[in-house]
């Protein structure tokens, strides 16, 4: 990610977390946030508790899904849900389809159209952290304010 591009995206984040009364709640270490180890080492928690963003396209339209940073789609919960094969966005279309590039994919700002959906794994926690539009950010939040600042179409079991 271009740097103009990585203080673009946590900009436009930042500004729909403020319009929500939650820009407080970013956290911006020095260390970098691209990967779920690494958020977890800068931000002081587990891998599990960091809200990974996945991409994908159902029916040629895209769809973020928010789970535990240290768990994977399960295909056959996922064909239930979604009807369809799980299919990931490639990278280099990520930011065309959903408004943040890979490392900083967050619910916060993104496209019109892009539906939200959070696996239920993510309520056991009382604090989860997704990104906040780059590779150095955090959002340390509830799974219900999570749920509310995403525009969550639903809670999901899509994961192993």
């Amino acid at each position: 990610m271009h740097r103009e591009d990585n203080e673009m995206s946590i900009e436009i984040a930042r500004k729909y977390l403020e319009k929500a009364g939650y820009a407080d709640r970013i956290i911006e270490p020095e260390a970098s946030t691209a990967t779920v180890p690494l958020a977890a080492k800068a931000l002081g928690t587990t891998e599990a508790e960091i809200a990974k963003s996945l991409s994908f396209l159902v029916d040629g339209k895209p769809v973020m899904i928010l789970m535990e940073g240290d768990a994977r789609i399960q295909n056959h919960k996922y064909k239930e849900t979604f009807h369809t094969k799980a299919k990931m966005i490639p990278p280099e279309q990520v930011e065309e389809l959903i408004g943040h590039e890979p490392g900083g994919v967050c619910p916060f700002g993104i496209r019109d159209g892009v539906a939200v959906y959070l696996d239920e794994d993510l309520k056991k926690f009382a604090y989860i952290y997704p990104a906040a539009g780059n590779d150095h950010s955090g959002v340390k939040l509830t799974p219900e304010e999570l749920y509310r600042l995403s525009g969550a179409k639903g809670w999901v079991d899509v994961c192993q």
